[in-house]
């Protein structure tokens, strides 16, 4: 992706998303950083001198479209980055239509809508859509079922879009990052119990890596599915 590129990243406040956005801000491309709220925009603006932002709160997807109307969406997007989301654990007996439901909206239904919504940008820059999946959009474990349905959900989203706008020229790509040391990773320790230790987990700089090799390959290829595990 050579030149001035635009890129539309969700979960640039923390972790991988983080990562990638500075590494992206760091090499002169435009950022278009999306937030759930005015005050979290301003904290990324702060952060990312130069790049805009958009606000829309991912836990409501119906009123995204809304949202997006009233504010000045960039004319070129060459990378849709989907990197936020939420996780939620517990066992089937346990869980609830609302903690369900978050998770669906936020990791699925937010992506596809807001993957609907920046279509036409991304298929005049012949662009690319990456998700940021996570191992359990693969195999799902005793207590994740909600959160890995999700995710495999997000993985058949991802492959629909890459056969519907191959012809476009739009490249789809999917990571599935082991866990990683970010602050999802803590929350995930508390939820199971456990002593958390990030040395134990996937630096977020090494899936952001991942990320933007997907992003600069050359045209005549395309990352489809890239699984990054521990290495420990």
């Amino acid at each position: 992706m050579a030149g001035m590129a635009t890129h539309v990243i969700t979960g640039a406040g923390s972790g991988i998303g983080a990562a990638v956005a500075r590494r992206l801000h760091t090499r002169g491309d435009d950022l278009v950083l999306h937030a759930r709220n005015v005050g979290r925009a301003r904290e990324l603006a702060a952060e990312f001198p130069g790049a805009r932002t958009l606000v829309g709160d991912l836990a409501d997807p119906a009123r995204l479209s809304w949202a997006l109307s009233h504010q000045t969406l960039p004319d070129r997007v060459d990378s849709l980055l989907h990197i936020a989301g939420v996780v939620d654990l517990g066992p089937v007996g346990d869980l609830t239509p609302k903690t369900w439901r978050h998770q669906l909206d936020v990791n699925l239904i937010a992506p596809a809508e807001l993957t609907r919504l920046f279509l036409p940008q991304l298929r005049a820059a012949r662009g690319h859509v990456l998700f940021v999946n996570s191992g359990a959009g693969l195999r799902a474990s005793a207590d994740w079922s909600a959160y890995a349905a999700s995710k495999h959900g997000l993985k058949a989203l991802a492959d629909s879009l890459r056969q519907e706008e191959h012809a476009q020229g739009v490249r789809v790509t999917t990571v599935y990052p082991g866990r990683t040391a970010t602050s999802m990773q803590v929350r995930v320790h508390q939820q199971e119990g456990r002593e958390y230790d990030a040395a134990d987990w996937i630096d977020p700089e090494s899936v952001a890596t991942t990320i933007v090799t997907a992003l600069d390959l050359p045209r005549d290829a395309e990352l489809t599915d890239v699984t990054v595990r521990p290495g420990r």
